[in-house]
């Protein structure tokens, strides 16, 4: 039970057309401050795109999503987001946005292993 720390994470959504408030899941953000975890995972469908709108370059989406991996590993090209604590990183991304990528509220719980929790939501809410 010792090694049970409690954790965060957010779902990541495209919203094609924002004025129609649309969105589709495409991946999730976990945060554990006691296992000093920060990660991304992601995945978009790109015939699930297609069918909300055509007009968005998947590449682009791509790109923009690779950035918070970026941030999440706090690597130097991530720039000044990249420097702060992982709990600054983490709220940082799952700031409301009123963009294309979107990121749910922010739900909390207890595991063991924060990268397992991370591949079952993914999982769960995204694939």
């Amino acid at each position: 039970m010792q090694d049970r720390v409690t954790f965060e994470y957010a779902i990541i959504r495209v919203v094609p057309k924002v004025e129609r408030q649309e969105f589709f899941n495409v991946g999730v953000i976990l945060f554990s401050k006691r296992k000093k975890f920060l990660d991304i995972k992601y995945n978009i469908n790109q015939k699930k795109l297609e069918a909300f709108s055509e007009e968005i370059d998947i590449n682009m989406l791509k790109s923009y999503l690779n950035a918070w991996k970026l941030v999440c590993e706090g690597v130097p090209s991530a720039g000044t987001i990249g420097k702060l604590e992982l709990s600054d990183r983490f709220r940082w991304l799952a700031a409301s946005r009123s963009t294309i990528i979107q990121s749910s509220k922010t739900h909390s719980g207890i595991c063991d292993n924060p990268e397992k929790v991370l591949e079952d939501i993914f999982t769960k809410y995204v694939l």
